[in-house]
């Protein structure tokens, strides 16, 4: 039996996550013991034992480091809207927990004689990558976050690395494109409204547009989030030659270029739901984020998405609304 850990999963993408390893297995198995962790949890959410913790206390990532879990997928976040606004909670819960759920690996390891070496996927962000940015991001392009949440990614990133240089776990940090279009009701990341101003509008309800219409940045879909973090778990991590970190694919556009996909897809009706109304703070946050990728890497590795933002929207549909 492989014995799978998310954290944070109770989120979006963890339920999400959760529904596919019920559905499909790992890595070519089917029997799996999934473990959820989280804060809290949905009604009648994906399957898997449902566990309700704080991350950021003390001694709760020893705890579920003690179950010894085969595959970790490390998800649990504040958001960055949220890591920006209240600077001790971002640290407490983006970097801290990754210190010591390392350190009580790091022992199990050590406790089995070496023989125990989890994999560990990090739902990293494109957050830690700060400008001046050139007119694509490479793969060589220098991470210097401009965000406290980038900071944290960053610094979870570098943790990882180093337990993996190690031999105690091996990891692997996938950069996420900001995930598009996201379901259920808004959150406080800075980014929500690149989903708002399309799900607010198939769902029939107004939306706030808070930036202008130029604003470009890269994004991918949930369920192509879910595909890297499964083609992750799954990887010959001696591929990535010692730099375990990945910007994942996507599609960049400017939020001009999705309004006419919502056009397109859904019709101008859909469209004059969207409402403009500038907000100073989050025009701020945006301006530090990158806005397109030329992810050779991971393509290289067999990581995809889609390839322009109809087929997002598509998948919106078709994944939440049930319409084909």
């Amino acid at each position: 039996m492989l014995k799978v850990l998310v954290t944070g999963g109770g989120g979006m993408l963890g339920q999400k996550l959760a529904k596919h390893l019920g559905e499909r297995g790992l890595r070519g198995d089917r029997d799996l013991r999934v473990t959820l962790a989280d804060i809290a949890f949905p009604e009648d959410g994906a399957p898997g034992t449902e566990v309700v913790v704080d991350m950021s206390v003390p001694g709760t990532m020893a705890k579920l480091a003690a179950g010894c879990p085969d595959v970790i997928f490390h998800l649990a976040s504040v958001v960055s809207g949220e890591a920006e606004e209240d600077y001790a909670k971002g640290w407490s819960t983006n970097m801290s927990p990754m210190w010591e759920f390392l350190e009580a690996l790091r022992e199990r390891h050590d406790a089995s004689g070496g023989e125990y070496v989890p994999r560990i996927v990090f739902t990293s962000s494109i957050a830690v990558f700060g400008g001046p940015f050139p007119a694509r991001i490479d793969d060589a392009f220098l991470a210097a976050p401009q965000t406290s949440y980038g900071a944290q990614k960053a610094v979870c990133e570098l943790m990882l690395g180093d337990a993996s240089r190690k031999g105690w776990v091996d990891g692997i940090s996938i950069r996420l494109p900001t995930v598009c279009v996201r379901p259920g009701m808004p959150n406080r990341a800075a980014s929500g409204f690149f989903s708002g101003i399309i799900r607010e509008p198939l769902n029939g309800e107004e939306a706030v547009l808070p930036v202008e219409d130029t604003v470009r940045h890269w994004m991918s879909s949930p369920r192509s989030a879910v595909g890297f973090m499964v083609h992750a778990a799954g990887l010959d991590t001696a591929l990535l030659e010692g730099r375990r970190s990945l910007n994942m694919p996507g599609v960049s556009c400017t939020v001009a270029e999705q309004i006419e996909a919502l056009g397109r897809v859904a019709g101008a009706d859909r469209v004059r739901l969207i409402r403009r109304e500038p907000d100073p703070a989050i025009m701020d946050i945006v301006s530090m984020w990158p806005r397109d990728f030329e992810p050779a890497r991971a393509l290289a590795l067999g990581f995809s998405a889609e390839r322009d933002f109809d087929r997002m929207i598509r998948i919106y549909l078709e994944d939440e609304l049930g319409i084909e």
